[in-house]
């Protein structure tokens, strides 16, 4: 059983207030970005229900390259533009997928996937990753979780000291 810490919420807004507080502890006093965007995963591994997969793919070279992530391999490279993650990279909008099926372009890493959300993290106007989490379940994803997922990202933009190759 993946989830080690189970505690029953009542509500969505207690469970991503503790997941974004737990995220705070983790990372405030750590300046390795790479040791905390792997935390990150893990933590969103750990602590939410129905995922599958739990990453972040990093903005190199013009296309994005897999990064830390829990769940099973995936692929390594995506172009910008190409897939869920490609298009949150060149829009810069959150993609909330409630049936990657019906999503033209869907990449399909996990064909256990059936619904996505990825989150584009920008900082001074750069892209430097997306944010990507997959369920297993249709419609496992909706607008409180697009809100309290943005405050997840907004606390790795505001602890997380980049390297200026990704600024």
């Amino acid at each position: 059983m993946k989830n080690i810490e189970k505690i029953n919420f009542d509500s969505k807004s207690k469970f991503y207030n503790y997941l974004n507080l737990k995220l705070t502890g983790l990372i405030c006093e750590e300046p390795d970005w790479l040791a905390n965007l792997s935390n990150a995963s893990a933590l969103l591994w750990m602590m939410m229900e129905n995922i599958n997969w739990a990453g972040f793919y990093l903005y190199k070279n013009d296309e994005l390259v897999l990064g830390p992530f829990q769940g099973k391999p995936a692929c390594t490279h995506i172009e910008i533009g190409k897939g869920v993650c490609g298009t949150a990279a060149k829009t810069r909008e959150i993609q909330l997928v409630k049936n990657i099926h019906e999503f033209p372009g869907h990449i399909a890493c996990d064909s256990a996937s059936k619904s996505e959300i990825v989150l584009p993290i920008v900082k001074n106007d750069n892209l430097i990753c997306v944010l990507d989490i997959d369920s297993p379940i249709i419609n496992r994803f909706d607008d409180e979780d697009k809100l309290y997922l943005e405050k997840f990202a907004g606390i790795l933009l505001k602890y997380i000291k980049f390297p200026q190759k990704f600024i």
